[in-house]
């Protein structure tokens, strides 16, 4: 079993298919997605959404019940731990009116979405190029096989290039890069599903809090 192990592993076939691999989804993406998909592996395993809905519903009690008590100014007082949530608070208590909010949540939400699709959409390219590069290297290697009919010595090395580069490109394509894509694709939706749940309730408070306002100003201008 050990030896059929060792002849899997082929240090230069292997380094070859990753570079390839990688200059496929950097040509294909450009490099901002390329290092943005690789930072994303960090949360790969760590992140919750389930956790972070939670504790933005948790914080949005509280929010809710300083805009009563001391008006939508205080609101970034509560203090989270999501980074989002915090700047959220902050734009709450700065806008002025409630169409102003709505604006930068709809366009900070857009644009995570489109920055979440760039690194999703670079390790489906990875998944795609995977098998078509390890079928470039089984062509190559049944060339040398031919090529090299008459030298039974070098029959072995070829048809191990033929096999190893297929059996790279399924390993890397179905076993590491599509788990992965899959994988950010359901943190994403789940992230922005509790992000758009807390935008859309900071916009009812800060028109609920305006309301009033409005009515007074309209009293006045009457």
């Amino acid at each position: 079993m050990t030896a059929i192990f060792s002849h899997l592993f082929d240090p230069l076939t292997l380094a070859l298919m990753i570079g390839g691999v990688a200059l496929v989804a950097l040509f294909q993406n450009g490099l901002n997605a390329f290092g943005r998909a690789f930072a994303a592996l960090g949360p790969l395993l760590t992140a919750d959404p389930s956790r972070d809905r939670d504790a933005a519903r948790a914080a949005m009690l509280k929010i809710d019940q300083v805009a009563q008590l001391r008006g939508l100014s205080c609101t970034d007082r509560v203090k989270t731990a999501s980074p989002f949530l915090t700047e959220a608070a902050r734009k709450l208590a700065n806008c002025e009116r409630s169409d102003q909010f709505e604006l930068w949540a709809a366009q900070t939400l857009a644009d995570r979405a489109q920055r979440h699709g760039a690194v999703h959409k670079l390790w489906l390219s990875v998944a795609d190029a995977a098998p078509a590069l390890g079928m470039a290297g089984t062509i190559i290697g049944l060339v040398g096989m031919f090529a090299a009919m008459d030298d039974p010595g070098a029959l072995g090395p070829a048809m191990a290039l033929a096999l190893l580069t297929t059996f790279y490109g399924v390993v890397i394509a179905n076993m590491i890069a599509a788990p992965i894509a899959a994988r950010l694709a359901d943190l994403s939706e789940r992230e922005l599903a509790w992000q758009r749940e807390t935008a859309n309730r900071m916009l009812t408070i800060a028109r609920r809090e305006n309301a009033p306002l409005r009515r007074a100003s309209i009293r006045e201008v009457a």
